[in-house]
């Protein structure tokens, strides 16, 4: 562990300038015509207020973060076209099962309800934002 480093419930350090790193390192070495971010997302632990509320907030600001790093490879010339959070649902990961959490939607596994978390809200939000701006 690195003394003042996040760290997602998986045990992975939060580093989103290594993303624009590898993008730009990706740009030089082999100049591809196109990028697209296919799934870049982290497990958190959510807190479901039993109502229509899902506070993830280290999500939210996981994606944020990752989507700057993203912008700042894409105004250093990396071609970019797409960028998608993984995941969009919670979901059974292969190695942990259903006990961590990577999507922006909240499954109830019991009773497979569905409730947009806050990133999932903030998500969206973003979006619409920047299709506002083309």
């Amino acid at each position: 562990m690195i003394p003042g480093a996040s760290y997602t419930e998986m045990g992975w350090e939060v580093y989103p300038q290594g993303l624009a790193e590898v993008l730009l390192w990706l740009h030089d070495n082999y100049a591809p015509r196109a990028v697209v971010i296919t799934e870049n997302g982290a497990a958190f632990t959510d807190h479901w207020d039993g109502g229509n509320t899902i506070n993830d907030s280290q999500r939210a600001y996981y994606l944020r973060e990752h989507i700057s790093a993203t912008g700042q490879a894409l105004a250093q010339g990396v071609p970019m076209l797409g960028y998608f959070a993984w995941s969009f649902l919670d979901n059974y990961e292969w190695a942990q099962g259903y006990s961590k959490r990577f999507g922006i939607v909240y499954v109830d596994y019991a009773t497979q309800r569905r409730i947009v978390k806050d990133s999932g809200r903030w998500y969206g939000d973003f979006i619409v934002e920047q299709r506002k701006r083309q």
